[in-house]
C-alpha cells in the first residue's frame, strides 16, 4: 500500500476545507492508498509561494515521507504557471506521484506524465519567448542610438585622483567630489594601473 499525503488549501478563512479532505480520503481509499498525513493552508492566496502549510507538506516530500501527493485540483497547489511548474517539477525529481481530482491527473499514469510534459514545454515556451522579447528590444534601442546599461561616470577623474594622491581621506574625497568611496577607490587603482602599463 502506498504512502500518501493530502494538501489542500482555501483562499479565505471563512472556506471550509473538511469537504475537500474528505472528498481527497475517498479517492485515497478507492486507489488504495494509505494516507499518512494531512497539510492545509487556510485563508493563503495561491499566488504566494511560501505557505506553512505547503512548506510542510514540501520538507516532508524531501525525506520520502510519502509517495504520493493527492490534491483536490492544480490551483491548490499554486495559482501562477511558474510557481505551480516548480513544485510540480520537484514533487517528480522526488519520485513522488501527484494525483488531481478536478483534472483527472495522475502522474504514475502515460497521460499524467504527459500533460504535466506539456505544461512544463509551455511554460519553457515562454520563458524563451519573454528573453528574446527583450533581446529584440535591446537590439531595437541599440539601433536607435538609445544607450544600455549604467551610463558614464561624469565626474572630473584626473582631480579625483589626484586629491587623494595629495593626503585627501577617502571619505572627504568622494564627498567633495559627490562619489561614493567605491568610486574613489576604483579610480585610483584604474590610474595606477595606467601608469605601470605606460612605464611597461
Amino acid at each position: 500500500m502506498k504512502k500518501a499525503a493530502i494538501y489542500v488549501r482555501v483562499s479565505t478563512p471563512d472556506q471550509h476545507i473538511e469537504n475537500q479532505i474528505l472528498d481527497l480520503m475517498k479517492l485515497a481509499a478507492q486507489r488504495g492508498f494509505e494516507v499518512v498525513h494531512e497539510y492545509s493552508d487556510r485563508g493563503i492566496s495561491g499566488s504566494k509561494s511560501k505557505r506553512p502549510g505547503l512548506d510542510a507538506m514540501m520538507a516532508d516530500a524531501r525525506r520520502g515521507e510519502f509517495g504520493v501527493l493527492l490534491i483536490a485540483a492544480l490551483d491548490r497547489v499554486g495559482r501562477s504557471t511558474k510557481n505551480c511548474l516548480a513544485i510540480l517539477e520537484e514533487l517528480s525529481d522526488l519520485g513522488i506521484e501527484l494525483v488531481s481530482a478536478r483534472e483527472a491527473i495522475d502522474s504514475s499514469t502515460a497521460q499524467g506524465k504527459m500533460f504535466i510534459t506539456m505544461i512544463s514545454s509551455f511554460a519553457e515556451l515562454e520563458r524563451s519567448l519573454i528573453v528574446e522579447r527583450i533581446k529584440a528590444g535591446m537590439r531595437r534601442a541599440k539601433l536607435e542610438g538609445q544607450r544600455l546599461g549604467r551610463a558614464p561616470l561624469n565626474v572630473d577623474r584626473v582631480a579625483i585622483v589626484r586629491d587623494r594622491l595629495n593626503g585627501m581621506s577617502l571619505t572627504q574625497v568622494a564627498k567633495h567630489h559627490r562619489v561614493s568611496r567605491a568610486t574613489v577607490v576604483r579610480l585610483v587603482k584604474e590610474a595606477g594601473q595606467r601608469e605601470m602599463t605606460a612605464a611597461a
